[in-house]
């Protein structure tokens, strides 16, 4: 959430670097509110300072005897009248926080100005695309051949965009998520965190995801429950309504977490395979910055979730996102991408986004600098490190052999007692 004091004040600029967003400020409605809630301050202190005053005169005529009903009557009814206007200011207070949650980041000066994802500036290349001397096969019709997913029969028990992963397949993705924890624990210095899988509505609100991405979410009928749609969500939220020592700062967090997502908006994309699911497994990068360090510290967290990628061999892009396709919530935001041979294309595999002071706002996370030091909003930061099952699309269709077969990358095969071959398996 934009810091509304930021807003009344640099209203034009605001408006302009929200304009770069495709987002259109509505000053007229700001400034209105924001008036109302002017005057009714300056009201309710007027009247707050008569009945004081009120108050020690009827103090000083009860000493010296002489009748109050008059001056008690008055007290009374002005009571009652801070009391209508501090409804009405808590009223309008709720309208402008509601306005402001609706408004979305303001983008880094860094951040290449562009409506759409056509505007994202590719920022490197690292390593080739393998190349094969027989065409490659794309996933969906690679790993059905090797017995290793079974999208007709998810869909009998579920429904569309839902997998079902079996025997190497599976326990390749149990492998990934512990290959991916144990880089980012014991070499990256996260702290591995379980969250729960469910989260409440002011926990989706501090990190952005309500109120405007409701019908991105699955809820729990009759409960303020929502399945996660990112372990950002449980893990940012960890310091929600917290104060935080500045010494223990950054604090970094990992997290392995189902996660749900209704795709809204998706009809259509990526209707094979199962690199866009309802349901898919994600290994979450979090941290919590002051302020001045969060810049450096966006780069290091990319930095992290490469890692995995150069660890796997795969090749891969990383673009910034132009200021019109970053994320509502972000300030600036990488996308990593991979080489899909299938698809003879780069697709996203990570995007690692800081988000200034915006979730820090919303959920009420704040840090004191040092000694004496004045309390402030800490900057969140988060990322995949990486994206599980497209994590597996990219080794399948990276690592294919002629034959149908999949070479292990090599630094998983600790986590698969040595298998270096995935071979034909009998279907489920």
């Amino acid at each position: 959430m934009l810091d509304l004091t930021y807003l009344r004040d640099n209203i034009e600029a605001a408006r302009s670097r929200l304009a770069h967003r495709g987002f259109s400020l509505d000053v007229e409605t700001f400034q209105r509110l924001d008036g109302e809630r002017k005057n009714l301050i300056q009201e309710v202190e007027q009247l707050r300072q008569r009945r004081n005053t009120a108050s020690e005169d009827i103090g000083r005529l009860v000493r010296e005897k002489v009748d109050v009903t008059e001056k008690r009557n008055e007290m009374k009814i002005v009571s009652q009248r801070v009391k209508e206007i501090e409804e009405s200011l808590q009223a309008v207070e709720d309208k402008l926080f509601q306005f402001g949650s609706t408004i979305p980041n303001l983008p880094d000066p860094s951040v290449p100005v562009g409506l759409t994802d056509e505007q994202n500036v590719e920022v490197r290349r690292v390593g080739e695309p393998p190349r094969f001397d027989f065409t490659p096969k794309a996933h969906w019709d690679l790993c059905p051949a090797l017995g290793i997913l079974d999208l007709e029969r998810a869909t009998k028990i579920t429904g569309s965009r839902f997998p079902l992963l079996a025997g190497a397949g599976a326990r390749l993705e149990r492998a990934l998520i512990n290959f991916m924890l144990d880089i980012h624990t014991k070499e990256h210095g996260y702290r591995e965190v379980l969250p729960p899988f469910m989260a409440n509505s002011k926990s989706l609100f501090g990190t952005s995801q309500l109120p405007k991405f409701e019908e991105d979410l699955f809820k729990i009928r009759d409960t303020d429950y929502y399945l996660v749609p990112t372990a950002e969500v449980p893990v940012t939220n960890i310091y929600r309504d917290e104060i935080i020592d500045g010494d223990r700062l950054p604090a970094k967090f990992t997290a392995y977490t189902p996660c749900f997502r209704s795709e809204a908006g998706s009809y259509g994309k990526d209707v094979r395979g199962i690199f866009r699911q309802h349901q898919f497994n994600k290994v979450e990068l979090v941290k919590f910055t002051r302020q001045e360090d969060s810049n450096a510290e966006l780069e290091s967290l990319v930095s992290d979730a490469e890692e995995i990628l150069k660890r796997l061999n795969l090749a891969y892009r990383v673009v910034i996102h132009s200021t019109g396709d970053m994320g509502f919530a972000a300030s600036k935001s990488y996308e990593l991408e991979v080489w899909l041979p299938g698809q003879n294309a780069y697709r996203e595999i990570s995007s690692c986004s800081n988000f200034d002071d915006f979730q820090a706002r919303r959920a009420n996370i704040r840090y004191r600098p040092g000694a004496g030091g004045k309390v402030r909003f800490a900057h969140t930061l988060n990322g995949s490190g990486l994206a599980i099952g497209r994590t597996w699309i990219a080794i399948m269709e990276n690592y294919q052999q002629k034959e149908g077969t999949v070479a292990v990358p090599d630094a998983l095969r600790s986590y698969l007692d040595g298998q270096s071959l995935i071979r034909p398996e009998t279907i489920i």
